[in-house]
């Protein structure tokens, strides 16, 4: 039974509710957790939480029609309160949509009015209040994930577009239960020091697993609140920021799956924007050990404007990772893969907007030989995204800054298009961009030419002259006793 203190004035303390006897007996009753857990569950055995040891509610809990909590004195609320928690934290089983019609709806309605009552701050919760409340909602939330599609066909290197999307059948509920949660933690009369005993390490893991769910409802819910605990906890943020790291590694390493990374990194967006400069040592070695490698996936278009969003951040808060970024793309730079050729393309072109000249020179050499490449690419959006570039005028000051490195590096490539690309674009594109060198820099543009010329004749010479010696091979071998051997010189 409730005790209830009642008679208090104004400026006094906040109600306080003793805790009811059951959930501090045993319980036989447990949450399962994600099954797909990017955190193994030993790292979290060190950890006290709510989130880890969570009970449900008793078996025989009545799901009753109940008054709202505004038609009720105020004396009465704070029980009436308790018992629509507990009620909420009863699972159904949604499989069958005839099985407990009337409960759920019944659940559905507490649910809504608790977000409701939380969103509005008309009754502030005491901590036994925000106890329960958060352990139903962990009840509800931290459940055994089913296995992806992928797991279920075994077609582990399969396209992730072409599996089947899945939506969480307890939706109705799970989305009042996630707004609940938000609600709570955007509210300003929840009190951090107050809430990080129930909202703690533990709870934040969980959450982290969560992303592995295949809804992408939930996943965007999940962003959101863990964005929003980022910005409200800091006493989490070092410990949001390694789990991340530890997901990111897990998926470059082992699985290279992972349905909620593009929700992870705008999260990293937003508290990449917010760091602080200079950049923490910290902060760089996640972008080199973690982001840059992310680039190695083969289904990388699923994540890739948020990861190129990340790494365009970290060069504006710091210009001189410019190097390292572009060094790190051009290592896993794809060979047979030309629709992700042509998002590094796109990439490495926004991180040289915000690239600074002496930044720029340390890694034009790599950089212009593999554009080279992409220009004589046999694939017409690939040769014409890397065309493009030249679009772009303070790509374009860079390369006239340094236009004696660079056209000598590019001029072949360039020529070879103009004689032998089988596309009229991509040919039209070249003589531009040739023109562009030549008004540039006629002279240089000039001695360029020369050097193409004679590289041209000596290759000339040395193809006939190895065409001479097998010629020579052939009339000796065709005479008689001609398989004894013969030195050419």
């Amino acid at each position: 039974m409730l005790k209830i203190i009642k008679g208090m004035k104004k400026g006094s303390k906040p109600e306080v509710i003793e805790p009811p006897p059951g959930p501090n007996g045993p319980s036989d009753v447990t949450v399962n957790h994600a099954s797909r857990s990017a955190v193994p569950p030993a790292q979290l055995t060190h950890v006290k939480s709510q989130a880890v040891t969570r009970t449900s509610a008793p078996q025989d809990t009545v799901i009753e029609v109940t008054p709202l909590l505004k038609d009720v004195p105020i004396s009465e609320r704070h029980v009436l309160f308790i018992r629509k928690v507990s009620m909420c934290a009863v699972s159904f089983d949604f499989g069958d949509a005839l099985k407990s019609v009337k409960e759920k709806e019944i659940k559905r309605q507490n649910l809504q009015e608790l977000v409701e009552l939380v969103q509005s701050g008309s009754s502030k919760m005491n901590e036994i209040m925000q106890q329960e409340m958060v352990d139903m909602i962990a009840v509800n939330i931290f459940r055994a994930l089913p296995p992806a599609a992928y797991e279920n066909t075994g077609a582990i290197d399969g396209d992730p577009e072409e599996d089947d999307m899945y939506l969480e059948p307890s939706w109705a509920h799970l989305q009042l239960v996630y707004e609940l949660l938000l609600r709570y933690v955007v509210s300003h009369d929840t009190d951090t020091k107050v809430a990080k005993r129930f909202i703690d390490h533990s709870f934040v893991l969980n959450l982290l697993d969560l992303f592995n769910s295949e809804d992408p409802r939930e996943r965007e819910y999940l962003k959101t609140i863990l964005h929003r605990v980022y910005g409200k906890f800091m006493v989490h943020r070092p410990l949001i920021r390694k789990a991340i790291n530890n997901i990111f590694y897990r998926f470059i390493f082992e699985t290279e799956r992972h349905p909620g990374l593009g929700e992870l990194l705008d999260i990293l967006g937003s508290i990449i924007n917010g760091l602080a400069v200079p950049i923490k040592e910290e902060h760089k070695l996640f972008l080199v050990r973690a982001l840059i490698p992310l680039h190695k996936a083969k289904y990388i278009n699923y994540y890739h404007q948020q990861l190129s969003y990340c790494i365009t951040q970290f060069v504006e808060k710091d210009y001189r990772l410019a190097d390292s970024v572009i060094r790190g793309l051009l290592k896993y730079w794809p060979v047979t893969n030309c629709t992700k050729e042509i998002l590094f393309l796109g990439e490495i072109e926004e991180v040289l907007d915000v690239t600074q000249p002496a930044e720029f020179q340390r890694c034009m050499v790599p950089l212009f030989r593999q554009i080279g490449r992409c220009i004589n690419s046999p694939n017409f959006q690939v040769a014409e995204r890397a065309l493009f570039w030249w679009n772009n005028e303070h790509i374009v000051d860079l390369i006239a800054e340094y236009r004696g490195v660079i056209l000598p590096i590019i001029f072949e490539p360039l020529e070879k298009n103009i004689r032998s690309h089988w596309n009229q674009a991509i040919n039209e594109l070249t003589n531009n961009v040739r023109k562009m060198f030549k008004d540039m820099d006629a002279d240089l543009f000039e001695d360029c030419n020369n050097q193409f010329l004679e590289k041209e004749a000596m290759v000339n010479q040395m193809r006939e002259q190895r065409e001479l010696n097998w010629k020579k091979l052939e009339s000796i071998a065709s005479e008689p006793g001609g398989d004894a051997m013969v030195m050419v010189n």
